[in-house]
């Protein structure tokens, strides 16, 4: 169901792309007049980047659709939707080892970490 390993140099690739838009970001906002002392600490790390553009594929791919719709369902059981992103996450970090760090810092941010 999951994909296979990235090669290094498609992870690299994936980190330069990363590495863009997040200087991108910063310079909208300091553009928009933001104080960089505020917003820096809440932006993603590059790999953290990396593994939401990886997530936001999986996602697309037509075989995790209904499996998603499920967990997100209103009647679906409680825990159900943290319990997808906790295996969608997951298989990321076990496949991509490299990105382990990562995994683990996007999933302190889900909502039920909190």
């Amino acid at each position: 169901m999951w994909e296979a390993p990235l090669e290094p140099l498609l992870l690299e690739q994936l980190r330069n792309e990363a590495r863009d838009e997040l200087s991108a970001v910063i310079e909208i906002k300091c553009r928009q007049g933001e104080d960089p002392w505020d917003f820096l600490p809440d932006l993603p790390s590059v790999d953290e980047q990396v593994v939401a553009t990886i997530r936001a594929e999986r996602l697309a791919d037509a075989r995790l659709t209904s499996e998603r719709a499920r967990a997100h369902h209103p009647a679906s059981p409680r825990g159900a939707a943290e319990a997808f992103e906790y295996k969608l996450l997951r298989s990321i970090a076990l496949e991509h080892p490299e990105l382990s760090t990562a995994v683990w810092g996007v999933l302190a941010r889900l909502p039920h970490a909190a």
